[in-house]
């Protein structure tokens, strides 16, 4: 009877192909029975998700912000997941402050208003008033360290609950095996969040720009952050890329986003048809057309403001040459 079933139980196991699992006198005996693979359930290898974690940076005018803005963010966060290499965590929009001096700028109040009406049912994406709120213009290397330092101390943003420490000398839990089991209310030394720059080609291209930007800061931008660019028609990232040597030698860590779904919205153009009157429904979130509408935002006399004042990066740079 005993040899008829241990037959029965061999052909089962072939036909269902049944995992062989060794016991622990079979790996004691013959270490070659040993597979650590097997050791693990379905729930630690969830756990073990190896991706980056990777937090969006978006400065600029946002004068008014666009659908087009927002767009950006999904493009890049569904790129960079594609990758298998990045988990992005959190996008910041971060309007730039009045002592940007750029032509027909309304005021950073208004801009930091409507970006947040713009984003109040995103899930992932907040506004950041660090930048806005300065009188003084931030240059771009500097809002990117400022949060990268940010991340340094603090969970994606956010101060982390607190969890009981795992004591020097504490007694290990262990299965029958031997094998120890891990401890997940013990706090890991995770990396923090890597920040990248998320832009357009515009942005990109504008790098190339004599005195728009500090050379020594293009240089820490590419090579301690980088970037996440959405391409746009006309445009030719990639030549661009080449014909410059930081980019071309840091090229691994710019990231080049194709948006096939085209769309050339622009908050220039989004001013322009304002002031002749024309609709810009489903251009701009509808909070943020109410808010422009309702405050009278953009019109010829505000398209005129600073118009006879130098961009202040210019202006800096010119005096401060490097």
């Amino acid at each position: 009877m005993k040899v008829i079933i241990t037959g029965l139980l061999l052909i089962l196991q072939s036909f269902f192909s049944f995992p062989y699992v060794p016991s622990s006198a079979d790996c004691i005996s013959n270490p070659n029975n040993l597979h650590l693979s097997s050791w693990f359930s379905a729930e630690a290898m969830e756990k073990s998700d190896e991706r980056m974690e990777v937090v969006l940076l978006s400065t600029g005018s946002f004068n008014p912000i666009t659908v087009m803005h927002l767009r950006l963010f999904e493009l890049a966060r569904d790129y960079l997941h594609g990758t298998g290499k990045y988990k992005v965590v959190k996008g910041i929009i971060s309007p730039v402050s009045d002592g940007y001096k750029k032509k027909g700028l309304v005021e950073g109040s208004h801009r930091l208003t409507m970006a947040r009406l713009a984003t109040e049912n995103s899930d992932w994406i907040e506004v950041d008033p660090w930048e806005c709120s300065k009188k003084e213009w931030t240059e771009t290397a500097i809002a990117l360290r400022h949060h990268q330092q940010q991340l340094q101390c603090t969970d994606n943003g956010e101060i982390p609950e607190k969890r009981p420490a795992c004591r020097k000398g504490h007694k290990r839990k262990r299965n029958n095996i031997g094998q120890d089991i891990p401890d997940h209310n013990c706090p890991e030394n995770k990396a923090p969040p890597q920040v990248k720059l998320l832009c357009g080609a515009d942005l990109l291209e504008s790098l190339g720009v004599p005195n728009l930007w500090k050379p020594d800061h293009v240089l820490e931008i590419v090579s301690s952050f980088g970037l996440v660019c959405i391409t746009r028609m006309g445009s030719d990232a990639r030549k661009f890329i080449y014909e410059s040597d930081i980019l071309w030698k840091h090229r691994d860590n710019i990231h080049l986003v194709e948006e096939w779904i085209t769309n050339d919205i622009s908050s220039t153009k989004v001013r322009r048809a304002l002031r002749r009157g024309m609709s810009v429904r489903y251009l701009v979130p509808d909070p943020v057309l109410d808010y422009i509408k309702k405050h009278d935002l953009y019109s010829e006399d505000s398209e005129e403001k600073n118009s006879n004042l130098i961009l202040e990066p210019f202006l800096r740079n010119t005096k401060n040459p490097q």
